[in-house]
């Protein structure tokens, strides 16, 4: 990825503006359930759930037709929505492996920052949305950095672009990341970690059920191209050294014996982290981690007898 946090790939770049479009077409109440299905709750004083009512108000164009009060409306004579009490946690942790490591390719050519700053956008966006209290976390074997902040998807885009431009960063330390994800102690906000698939090792489910039993837990695991495989741009170079990968290693069977390595090890990956309750996604671009995260949230909200997203989406859903 280029120092400029500009002058990222064109695949990065319609990813990002499909967001952009996603965070202002969703209506707020489905941004709500969208975020309510993947996160850990609290009561709070907020309108907008399905806890204690708080008052009655007269039906406007922009509510859910659940929300009605059947019996106030008959006494009324017009429509009353009853406004509930919202369960929040009202904080999200966006955690990024920062490390050089991440400056490999995907199978799109992208890089595995870009994948993963994407990611991070889509949580940003709904957040946002919802007026969450968003906390930007870059990890690298050198620092741990923080950066709250107030605004909306806007200044988070800026924030996390000039998180990962600049200089060449120093490798990943993500024992590091994953020890400081174990000191929050905002018990139930939701917490999502992004890295690349080399990241994760059997050394990291302890540290993993452990933020898993007091947070929702996201993982966003990008993979990198297979080295073997014929890629459509450039060259397959070594990221330390810069030596090419020999020509008569690159073959087929050589490809799928490295395919099947590496869904072995996400099939195991994905048991474990299931029996801690940690929704993984594992994306092999900004488009498949888009198209996931989608039919994630939808899936879920229809198995949780939830209305899917609605004609405001339908925009979003054909970019996909």
């Amino acid at each position: 990825m280029s120092s400029d946090p500009r002058q990222t790939s064109p695949e990065a770049r319609k990813v990002r503006r499909k967001i952009e479009t996603l965070s202002s077409t969703l209506s707020l109440p489905t941004v709500r359930r969208a975020l309510g299905v993947l996160e850990g709750e609290h009561s709070s004083s907020r309108l907008g759930g399905n806890n204690d009512p708080m008052s009655t108000r007269d039906y406007t164009f922009e509510d859910e037709a659940r929300l009605i009060d059947w019996k106030a409306s008959a006494k009324l004579g017009h429509p009353m929505v009853i406004d509930r009490e919202r369960l929040v946690t009202s904080r999200v942790h966006l955690l990024l492996d920062n490390g050089l490591e991440m400056e490999g390719r995907t199978s799109s050519g992208e890089s595995a920052i870009e994948v993963a700053s994407n990611a991070m956008c889509m949580f940003a966006a709904l957040s946002a949305r919802r007026h969450d209290r968003i906390s930007l976390v870059f990890g690298d074997s050198k620092n741990i950095i923080r950066k709250p902040f107030k605004g909306g998807l806007a200044q988070f885009e800026q924030a996390i672009d000039n998180g990962v431009g600049g200089e060449q960063r120093p490798p990943r330390n993500f024992e590091a990341l994953l020890a400081y994800a174990r000191t929050l102690n905002d018990k139930g906000s939701l917490v999502v970690i992004a890295t690349d698939e080399h990241a994760l090792s059997q050394d990291n489910l302890h540290s993993l059920r452990l933020i898993a039993a007091m947070h929702p837990l996201m993982l966003i695991d990008v993979a990198t191209l297979n080295p073997f495989k014929k890629i459509p741009f450039g060259e397959i170079t070594d990221g330390l050294n810069g030596r090419r990968i020999p020509a008569f290693l690159i073959s087929e069977q050589s490809a799928n014996a490295v395919d099947t390595h590496r869904r072995y090890l996400t099939a195991q990956l994905q048991e474990h982290l299931k029996a801690s309750g940690t929704t993984l996604i594992r994306a092999v671009s900004s488009e498949d981690m888009f198209s996931q995260f989608i039919h994630l949230v939808s899936v879920t909200l229809k198995q949780t007898s939830f209305a899917s997203f609605g004609p405001s989406s339908t925009v979003a859903g054909g970019m996909a």
